[in-house]
């Protein structure tokens, strides 16, 4: 008998409650239907708790002092798949457009929202660096924020598999990563490189923890677990963030098309805010 079979079924009501929790609190969508994608998710973590039902379970997850549990809840309903230089057009307009508009300014903000374990941010401070010179980058300042606490400790480590890490421009592990481990077939990014990141944990649902405005926002390939006014409230909270100008870049899978917004479109998957 399979691991999912020989563990209780999820009731309607504890798929209810679940489905609520998500979310109320998180701004995911669960959508009816999804009952066998929940056990097939999270019965490990049923299992491994001993819990004699999803109910009771979900209420471990409520109330757990340190949020680990939460941690795995969100990390197993949602996708951290994500590699270097992933749909590469939004930094190719970040270098060749957003940039040479904001001209000799002193310093440039920009935010990675729902960066997962960091080969966005990353992606994207590289490139900065690859294109001017040195002494300009600490002009280019990012931000990089996601809601799963262990995927930001992952992406503050910056330690990456050799096979993400080959897929990156030639010249690039020699830059921007210390030699090799063998062994362990992985690659860290040297500490000079990390350090010009701010990692903070961040939920899209809640107030903004900023003070600065930023010109430009990579937000891409979160929304689409969020329902139509859950995005629409996102979106209002990442324009918010933008400064006069400033750009929104989105998941090529995803559009603000019927949303409740004021971006202007610019093309496919990126926005800018009225000046």
């Amino acid at each position: 008998m399979s691991e999912i079979l020989a563990l209780p079924d999820i009731s309607r009501k504890e798929f209810l409650v679940l489905r609520d929790y998500l979310h109320q609190s998180f701004g995911l969508e669960l959508r009816d239907g999804k009952e066998r994608l929940v056990i097939a998710r999270l019965s490990k973590f049923v299992k491994a708790g001993n819990f004699v039902s999803f109910e009771q379970y979900i209420r471990h997850v409520q109330t757990d002092p340190t949020g680990d549990r939460l941690t795995d809840l969100i990390d197993a309903m949602t996708t951290n798949h994500t590699s270097f230089m992933r749909e590469p057009e939004h930094f190719r307009f970040f270098l060749g457009t957003v940039l040479p508009e904001l001209g000799r300014r002193s310093s440039v903000s920009v935010w990675s929202a729902a960066c997962s374990t960091g080969e966005e941010p990353y992606s994207l401070l590289f490139s900065v660096a690859d294109a001017q010179q040195s002494s300009a980058i600490s002009d280019v300042r990012i931000t990089a924020t996601d809601i799963s606490t262990r995927v930001l400790r992952n992406a503050k480590e910056a330690i990456f598999t050799m096979e993400k890490v080959r897929a990156l421009p030639p010249g690039w592990l020699q830059k921007f990563f210390q030699a090799p481990d063998k062994i362990a077939a992985t690659a860290q990014v040297k500490a000079e490189w990390r350090s010009k990141i701010e990692f903070q944990r961040y939920n899209l649902m809640h107030a903004l923890p900023f003070r600065k405005l930023f010109s430009a926002i990579f937000c891409r390939n979160v929304m689409i677990y969020f329902d139509k006014p859950t995005q629409s409230s996102v979106v209002k909270r990442l324009s918010a963030a933008l400064e006069p100008g400033g750009y929104l870049m989105v998941g090529h899978s995803e559009s603000l098309t019927g949303l409740d917004h004021s971006l202007q479109y610019v093309k496919p998957a990126i926005y800018r805010k009225a000046l």
